[in-house]
């Protein structure tokens, strides 16, 4: 298959990036090479510039949009989504790299964490995919793909990832329950499983170079992955290629949680 058809035509909204390290970018440079027309969204002010600029460095014939959107306001997500249909006749994929906790909620002990942070995960980094998978629904009209990312923690206790790591369990959840009630649409949803990459939102996790050093040692490729790797991964999930797959959490991490530690 030509590499530039395997999103040929296809349109994507790709919410979550901040710079040039997201993984939101990564996937996004991925979906262009695969001939991707991009929508993204953004929720402050610095990350819509961000991506201005990221679009004009490296994507500089790219039509794409950039719309805000803060994911913890429902009216704020139904304007987005409503602006997008005014644009485009439907969508054909969604990407959801969205997550956020207090720093002082990723150290020290989990049982330590406050109602209001444990809640605020939650929100930002678990319902927030409910929320915009409501929103977004409409615009599925032949179908498409959901695809959010995730992290080892949602399955192991990770040292300083606590509640980062609980939230990360409840989208895993949140994206079965989705994908049965969004299958009869012919919307599959999925979420990626990425290996410990240096994003802006890893510096907030203590010890993050060790979790790396231990990757590049344990892993069956004895190496870390990058943000180019997990977009051609989700670029695989959002072509009809994976139009048979759904409710899935696949690994993308060097093949590292599959190694007993």
């Amino acid at each position: 298959m030509d590499p530039l058809t395997l999103l040929n035509n296809k349109t994507i909204v790709i919410m979550g990036v901040a710079n040039k390290r997201s993984i939101g970018w990564g996937v996004a440079l991925a979906a262009a090479r695969q001939g991707a027309n991009l929508i993204f969204t953004y929720r402050s002010d610095r990350a819509g510039e961000q991506i201005q600029k990221l679009l004009q460095d490296s994507l500089p014939d790219s039509e794409a949009q950039v719309i805000h959107c803060d994911v913890t306001d429902d009216a704020s997500v139904e304007s987005a989504f409503a602006e997008i249909g005014q644009s485009v006749d439907h969508i054909d994929g969604l990407v959801h790299s969205i997550a956020h906790a207090n720093v002082e909620d990723l150290q020290g002990e989990f049982v330590a964490t406050s109602r209001e942070g444990f809640l605020l995960a939650q929100n930002i980094s678990a319902y927030s995919l409910v929320a915009v998978s409501r929103a977004a629904r409409p615009l599925f009209k032949q179908g498409g793909s959901i695809v959010a990312m995730s992290y080892l923690g949602a399955e192991r206790a990770i040292e300083n990832y606590n509640v980062m790591g609980v939230a990360k369990a409840s989208l895993e959840s949140t994206v079965r329950y989705l994908a049965a009630d969004l299958g009869k649409d012919q919307v599959r949803v999925n979420a990626i499983s990425a290996g410990p990459i240096r994003t802006l939102a890893a510096k907030g996790v203590r010890g993050f170079n060790d979790v790396l050093h231990a990757v590049e040692e344990k892993a069956p490729l004895r190496r870390n992955v990058d943000a180019e790797e997990v977009g051609d991964v989700t670029s695989f999930f959002l072509s009809d290629l994976s139009r048979g797959i759904t409710g899935e959490v696949m690994h993308v991490d060097a093949g590292f949680h599959i190694v007993g530690m």
